[in-house]
């Protein structure tokens, strides 16, 4: 029941009227800016951690996703914590190796995300019977201890493990192809939306090839490396059977992947990992 408030000079009925206008007024004051409310989510993600909240954590970085603009590094390392929590092992390990890789040694957790990726990587291979199967192969090799490589062997070295990620990249876009039907994954059966990746003149270049009643239609999407971050964020949605690797550009839905957790996470990892090889000096060359 509303109580009436007497305001001098007004009658009851425009008292109400004003309190209604400041009550609309001070939930206006609620719906924050997107770098307030950005920061307010990660002091309550903080907080939840803290106090093994895990749930309410996940369910704060859940809103963080979906918030435009940019996000603090450790909104990374926070995630990688609460994904290993909940053992979505692949996606803590790129959440985790994006923290470090754009941080370096001067991030706040930088010790702190080193010393869990090593727990991941141990709990994980617990689990495969001493095996880690989820990476399908190295994607650089290591030069014998001792090995004097020349200027242009060095260079060589460089396009090999350009050509080693693109390779995986495309390997893993054959696994985690998107399906109308998620039912129709079989051998043999094609996905709806393809992609294979290339590179060329400081360009990723992505053959999207997608089948709409019946025909294929091929396409380009095309992402220069300079310029952009190589953390690469990605999302899964039930409701549309869809992951998500995000534009680093604007961080709008750039590529569509079947609904695979641990694929989507591999591959948005190894796509961080071939943009930073690309703008190194020698990476594209």
């Amino acid at each position: 029941m509303y109580s009436r408030i007497k305001v001098p000079g007004k009658t009851p009925l425009a008292g109400l009227v004003l309190a209604g206008a400041l009550l609309v007024s001070a939930g206006a004051a609620l719906a924050l800016p997107p770098e307030h409310e950005i920061q307010r989510l990660m002091l309550a993600v903080e907080e939840s951690v803290q106090e093994d909240q895990w749930g309410q954590a996940a369910e704060y970085l859940n809103r963080l996703q979906r918030i435009e603009g940019e996000k603090p590094a450790e909104y990374l390392y926070y995630r990688g914590q609460v994904m290993a929590r909940s053992q979505h092992y692949n996606e803590a390990l790129s959440a985790l190796e994006n923290y470090v890789a754009g941080t370096g040694a001067d991030g706040e957790h930088y010790r702190e995300a080193l010393k869990l990726i090593t727990r991941i990587e141990k709990e994980r291979s617990s689990q495969s019977g001493g095996s880690d199967q989820s990476s399908d192969e190295p994607v650089a090799e290591i030069a014998p201890a001792g090995a004097a490589a020349s200027e242009g062997q060095g260079a060589s070295a460089g396009v090999a493990n350009t050509g080693a990620l693109v390779s995986r990249l495309n390997r893993l876009f054959d696994q985690a192809g998107w399906r109308r039907d998620a039912r129709l994954i079989r051998e043999g059966s094609s996905p709806d939306i393809l992609y294979r990746v290339s590179v060329s003149n400081g360009e990723l270049s992505f053959r999207e090839s997608r089948r709409e009643d019946g025909r294929r239609q091929l396409s380009t999407l095309t992402l220069p490396v300079y310029g952009i971050s190589p953390m690469i964020e990605w999302d899964c949605e039930n409701a549309t059977e869809s992951c998500w690797i995000y534009d680093p550009r604007d961080n709008s839905r750039f590529l569509r992947l079947g609904n695979d957790r641990d694929k989507a996470g591999q591959l948005a990892s190894t796509l961080g990992q071939l943009i930073r090889q690309l703008q190194r000096p020698s990476g594209g060359n």
